[in-house]
């Protein structure tokens, strides 16, 4: 078993490929076992959970780490990330807290620039989201926008008469 995983990091290319392979399938394992949102939302939180899973598995393949030590601390990532999630569903103010909550950038016919500030979007940005998101490229036809947890911007268009 050594000769075809290899220990350390002194490993060849048989050995580090057999270890991207395993690592591979346990990989997407883990991203199954943490469920459809950590690709779907894109929060901030789901970008660290990816991020650091990434970097924790890629330890084990490199032999940086032991192979069995990283998958375990990837499988801890996934349901503590599982738990937070189940959580921050229960408990809004912990979900706001974890998650991030929409901020209103227009609403009642003018642009909160004070939020637009804080958070570094410009009268640009909006623009181009509102054309993007609803094809329109007027303001005045839009009742909200909010920039959502994710990044996004959601409109809320005026009903029409």
């Amino acid at each position: 078993m050594d000769s075809f995983f290899g220990s350390g990091e002194d490993l060849t290319m048989l050995q580090m490929g057999s270890r991207a392979f395993i690592m591979f399938i346990i990989a997407l394992f883990l991203v199954r076992l943490g469920g459809i949102r950590i690709l779907g939302r894109k929060s901030g939180v789901d970008f660290v959970i990816i991020i650091i899973l990434g970097a924790v598995l890629a330890r084990g393949i490199v032999g940086a780490s032991p192979f069995l030590s990283t998958v375990f601390a990837g499988f801890v990532m996934i349901i503590v990330n599982k738990i937070l999630a189940q959580v921050s569903a229960r408990l809004p103010y912990l979900g706001n807290m974890v998650k991030g909550k929409p901020a209103v950038l227009y609403k009642n016919g003018k642009i909160q620039w004070d939020q637009m500030d804080r958070l570094g979007v410009s009268r640009t940005d909006l623009l181009t989201s509102l054309r993007l998101e609803t094809n329109s490229k007027h303001l005045d036809e839009v009742d909200m926008a909010l920039m959502e947890p994710n990044g996004r911007i959601s409109f809320t268009l005026k009903e029409r008469k």
